[in-house]
């Protein structure tokens, strides 16, 4: 620059000035290192090439519109119509960064014609977890009780009905606890029956109570205190009629009592206002309570000896098919310890070899009515009161008629 003034008018082209003289190598350049000048240019050629390498996309973000649409994020996680989309398969990231190197490595010095190429195959990111899918629950487990849903709905069918649909038995036998009982029961008659009428009439109380209870629980009526008391009570006057008519009259007296309760049941059951289905279930139930407890008196009306054989029997018997073997097998093994209990008791009460035949009936009524308590899955309370008390009462008729016949 010099330092004459500017006089050049407007209306003539512009003149540029001469360059600064000395301008090649700044020679006249007071103070100048041309050593220093070229070590500080490529320190700055070094940051901006370490510059471009850390940030790839800066220079060419300018020049390419699209450019930055390669390094925004890209949501690939599963939505609410996953269920109905194909899923998206991630690209491995070791094939996408081995490409992005190879285009890298193909690229000039600044990378920008690999970045172009390794745009191509950009890293996924990584997909968010799958959504847990929602099961329906299992209705095939110990505690489903119900069927599968409908729009009518569906009704509980009880246990016995669900063995029944799936082929299974309905039979559930009370097991060795019961069979103790019943068995301690037995003892108790046939130990009182060898002392007299009067301390037999104990435990046969007992066992006509706990009769009268177990059939209505048997048969799902519960509670149910009317009927088993009105059963229990023709049970009780039954025992009185016997013990005043005596041990000669026992038919009549059990006879005649039955009778009697039948038409007392009927009567009662008619005056009743509920419907008549259960009307009438409640008068066969009934009924046919009483009637057990009422026969069971027939141990009381046979001879001593006839009852302490067939007690015993019943009890061994019991306590035999309460084993662990096979139903044929135990029903078997049953009657045979039946019968040689009889024939040891009998020994000792003067029946002898009568004994086997009598113990044997005798334990053949008990396994019908140790069947018939184990009937359409039974609770545990029906195991400890009709599967305890209905062998015993279920032999009484076989151990009156056979005791008076080998007597």
């Amino acid at each position: 620059m010099t330092d004459q003034p500017y006089d050049q008018p407007y209306d003539q082209p512009y003149q540029q000035y001469p360059p600064y003289e000395g301008y090649e190598g700044y020679e006249g350049y007071e103070g100048y290192d041309p050593q220093a000048q070229q070590a500080q240019q490529a320190q700055q050629a070094r940051h901006a090439q370490q510059a471009q390498q850390a940030w790839p996309g800066q220079q060419q973000g300018y020049d390419d519109p699209q450019a930055h649409l390669q390094y925004t994020q890209q949501w690939q996680g599963q939505t609410w119509e996953t269920s109905v989309q194909a899923p998206v398969t991630p690209a491995d990231p070791a094939q996408a960064y081995g490409g992005s190197q190879a285009a890298y490595g193909a690229s000039d010095a600044y990378g920008q014609a690999g970045y172009g190429q390794a745009a191509a195959a950009p890293t996924p990111a990584p997909s968010a977890p799958a959504p847990r899918p929602v099961t329906a629950p299992d209705s095939s487990g110990p505690d489903s009780t119900y069927g599968p849903a409908t729009l009518a709905g569906n009704a509980r069918i009880t246990d016995a009905q669900r063995a029944r649909l799936e082929g299974r038995s309905p039979i559930i036998e009370p097991g060795m606890q019961p069979a103790a009982l019943t068995a301690l029961l037995g003892l108790l008659l046939s130990g009182s029956a060898a002392i007299g009428s009067y301390a037999l009439l104990v435990p046969l109380v007992v066992l006509q109570a706990v009769t009268a209870a177990g059939w209505f629980r048997l048969n799902g009526m519960w509670p149910a205190r009317q009927g088993i008391a009105l059963a229990f009570l023709g049970a009780l006057v039954s025992d009185v009629a016997l013990l005043v008519a005596g041990r000669e009259n026992a038919p009549a007296a059990i006879l005649g009592t039955l009778g009697v309760w039948v038409l007392l049941v009927l009567v009662l059951q008619l005056r009743s206002h509920a419907d008549p289905d259960e009307r009438m279930y409640g008068l066969m139930a009934t009924v046919s309570s009483a009637a057990l407890a009422i026969l069971a008196t027939g141990h009381l009306g046979a001879e001593p000896d006839a009852v302490s054989v067939g007690a015993a029997a019943v009890a061994v018997a019991v306590l035999a098919r309460a084993l662990p073997l096979p139903t044929p097998a135990s029903v078997v093994v049953a009657l045979l310890a039946a019968a040689g209990a009889g024939i040891a008791v009998g020994e000792m009460t003067g029946l002898g070899a009568g004994g086997a035949l009598l113990g044997a009936g005798a334990a053949g009524c008990a396994l019908i009515g140790h069947r018939v308590a184990s009937y359409d899955y039974p609770s545990r309370f029906v195991h400890f009161t009709a599967g305890v008390a209905l062998p015993l009462a279920a032999a009484a008729p076989a151990v009156y008629v056979l005791g008076r016949a080998l007597g």
